[in-house]
């Protein structure tokens, strides 16, 4: 019979616990990220044997317009996004930190799209956009404008699916403003008054600098978030028209699952990848002005 040390037994238990989630991990996460990593060098459509390629599966979207229109979209759209969700939420966030009436009823209704389904939104949003009869510019017509073709106009395409992401976006971090928000000692406030403070010191000088972990978090995650969209222009335009609206991740998808270039989809995902880190890796390189001394 076999006689183990207390270390041991901890040892043998713990890892009899996180046994299943790490073989799920290097099933589902680990493993796929390997292998994606490795068909970027090749030429494989699912159905034969991978040809190796080297990087010619990175280098060709340096010459490829339809990349740099994807590169270009997104970059749009995240100019787009990231600014109005930050500080539509802030204000939110602001007016709900407040001793107002009705205010979990409020809480309550900016927070519904960020659980409902993003297909569903998406599904609304596109009848809404419809320039026949969508409510959209049916209501416009009521004071004498003429609403474009939203979804299906050049200029209009990605800034529309940019509004509705930012309209179901904003209760998430609404939240987490509120949250930080209600981290803030009262009594600073009230010191601040005393001193003659108006509301707009008040900000600037306890509740920004306060808040600036909690701005810092929604700013990396918003950033990373809008170079990820799928869904939305997915459902909503397929990434049209002429690839007006077309996004880093559908076009991967495309790639992938449409035309079967595994190898090409493969490469563009991992040039997102390092899009992505160079991003929150300069973010974090500035973020001096973030505060976590309170």
């Amino acid at each position: 019979m076999f006689h183990f040390s207390r270390r041991a037994r901890e040892n043998m238990w713990a890892y009899l616990f996180i046994g299943p989630q790490m073989i799920g991990l290097t099933l589902f996460i680990i493993g796929p990220i390997i292998f994606a990593f490795a068909i970027s060098f090749t030429d494989w459509d699912i159905g034969s044997t991978p040809t190796w390629l080297g990087l010619e599966n990175y280098t060709k979207q340096l010459s490829d317009s339809v990349f740099w229109k994807v590169v270009r979209n997104t970059s749009v759209f995240a100019l787009i996004n990231i600014p109005l969700t930050m500080i539509g939420s802030l204000i939110i966030a602001l007016m709900l930190n407040q001793n107002i009436k009705g205010k979990v009823i409020l809480r309550t209704a900016y927070f519904m799209p960020v659980v409902t389904s993003s297909v569903a939104v998406a599904l609304v949003w596109t009848w809404m956009y419809n320039p026949d009869f969508g409510l959209i510019n049916s209501s416009l017509g009521f004071i004498g404008i003429e609403g474009p073709g939203w979804l299906s106009s050049l200029k209009w395409a990605l800034p529309s699916i940019a509004f509705m992401t930012i309209w179901q976006g904003i209760g998430y971090n609404m939240i987490l403003f509120l949250a930080g928000l209600q981290g803030i000692s009262k009594q600073l406030y009230e010191a601040a008054i005393i001193d003659g403070a108006n509301a707009w010191q008040k900000f600037w000088k306890i509740t920004f600098p306060l808040l600036s972990p909690t701005i810092f978090f929604v700013l990396v995650m918003l950033l990373i978030n809008s170079f990820q969209i799928f869904n939305e222009p997915y459902m909503m335009t397929k990434g049209g028209p002429a690839d007006a609206s077309n996004v880093f991740v559908l076009h991967i998808y495309d790639k992938a699952f449409q035309f079967f270039q595994m190898g090409e989809a493969s490469a563009i995902a991992f040039i997102l990848f390092v899009i992505i880190l160079v991003f929150t890796l300069l973010q974090f390189k500035f973020s001096k002005w973030v505060n976590y001394d309170a």
